[in-house]
């Protein structure tokens, strides 16, 4: 398969990448076309559409080998369950599947025609394979079954940035790590009060530690 573009965000690396596609709208991704794929007919007819599907590469989780089992973060990282029954990276063939939110098209005189998205979960220069139209009449299923994603409830938590930290976070980037740090990028495994974890977004390395329900900001560093 060809790549036809790359996916800019807030992510360097994976920590902190929402779970699921759809999490924090308020993430807001650029994909560049590649120049085979810069032609604006391409796109003719895409901004009727509100949600597209983005077909993309595990580009940091490519593996030769593959195991028919995996450890999903949201059973604990103890419980093991079939690959196919999973969203895992760690699969025969490393690509992903995201819905995410249609913000606009734009025309750049240096790249050409650029999506603006939102809602991502990717990481920042992931490979983009293809891109489809979201048809809810056809792709939204109301009464389906999530698994075992069922039987475990979502963690949300409360987000305390201090003012002093929270002016070290440029205005149109403030909502988005709040959203990101309320669904907790911790592993499911790991819940020690006193670590202090780092995150890298959108250019800032930001620090924190979990009490219970709360996220505190201990320290952000450009």
């Amino acid at each position: 398969m060809k790549i036809i573009a790359h996916i800019h965000t807030d992510f360097e690396s994976k920590f902190g990448v929402p779970r699921q596609s759809g999490l924090v709208e308020s993430l807001i991704g650029e994909i560049v076309f590649e120049k085979e794929y810069r032609n604006i007919e391409a796109f003719r007819g895409i901004e009727e559409f509100s949600h597209l599907w983005l077909i993309w590469q595990f580009s940091k989780a490519v593996r030769e080998n593959w195991s028919p089992t995996v450890r999903p973060p949201r059973l604990g990282g103890e419980e093991r369950v079939g690959v196919f029954a999973t969203r895992s990276p760690f699969r025969p063939n490393a690509i992903g599947l995201s819905s995410v939110k249609l913000v606009k098209l734009e025309v750049r005189k240096d790249v050409g025609p650029v999506l603006i998205v939102s809602g991502a979960d990717l990481m920042d220069g992931t490979p983009i394979y293809d891109i489809k139209p979201y048809i809810a009449y056809a792709d939204s299923h109301p009464d389906a079954r999530g698994g075992f994603t069922d039987k475990v409830a979502a963690r949300h938590l409360e987000v305390i940035i201090p003012d002093n930290l929270k002016a070290e976070v440029p205005s149109d980037k403030l909502e988005p790590l709040l959203g990101v740090l309320a669904e907790d990028p911790r592993p499911r495994y790991q819940d020690n009060p006193e670590r202090v974890y780092g995150m890298g977004f959108a250019g800032m390395n930001v620090k924190f530690r979990c009490e219970e329900d709360r996220l505190i900001v201990v320290d952000i560093e450009r």
